[in-house]
């Protein structure tokens, strides 16, 4: 090979390392700055944040599951039993002591929930008392109240117009009015009998779920 044709050769070989070089350093910068991810809306970060506030008051939701009823009364209100209590049921007239929560049948939304209330059967509305009439002491009732047994076509603060209901109800105690003016009585010391006012015979309930 003449020493034209080498020089020639070498010339047109010269370039390839130095880009080589050049890719491979371009490589490395490319690699070393650290890539941005896109940026976010400023609406989504909003919604993302008001997302995790909790209302103020908390108002729980049941879950449609729970907001049926298994067996229907006569007079169409619905129970299921959770939780068998004892043959002995209150009557009208009797006073019950009772764990309960009270929500909304369409949506689930919790309107009223108390422990240890206690008032006379008679006095709630009549789907509620009805579904106590069919709770053994100690037991458990789902009560499933149509809005006819219930509050009807009227606004009863939480409760929307034609509202079917739906009650929780855990039957502590109750007692017949005569046992509660008994009680009463004997925190009365040194009191005839014939003095205690009759109104004392069916104390004002501490708590009375809506009625």
């Amino acid at each position: 090979m003449s020493i034209t044709a080498l020089r020639a050769i070498r010339a047109a070989a010269r370039p390839i390392i130095p880009l080589l070089v050049v890719a491979a350093v371009a490589g490395a910068a490319a690699a070393a700055v650290p890539r941005r991810a896109p940026p976010r809306a400023a609406g989504a970060a909003a919604t993302a944040a008001g997302a995790a506030i909790l209302p103020v008051p908390l108002n729980p939701i049941v879950p449609p599951s729970q907001r049926l009823c298994s067996a229907v009364l006569p007079s169409g209100v619905g129970t299921r039993v959770l939780k068998p209590g004892s043959a002995a049921k209150p009557a009208p007239t009797d006073v019950v002591l009772v764990n309960y929560i009270g929500y909304l049948a369409a949506t689930g939304a919790v309107f009223d929930q108390n422990r240890e209330a206690s008032f006379p059967v008679g006095g709630v509305i009549k789907g509620f008392a009805e579904g106590l009439r069919a709770t053994g002491r100690g037991g458990i009732t789902r009560i499933c109240v149509p809005a006819a047994q219930g509050y009807g076509a009227r606004n009863a603060g939480p409760i929307p117009p034609n509202s079917n209901l739906v009650f929780q109800v855990e039957l502590v105690d109750f007692k017949t009015a005569a046992e509660v003016e008994a009680l009463q009585r004997a925190q009365i010391p040194d009191v005839p009998a014939a003095s205690v006012p009759s109104s004392t015979a069916v104390p004002a309930p501490t708590s009375t779920p809506a009625h």
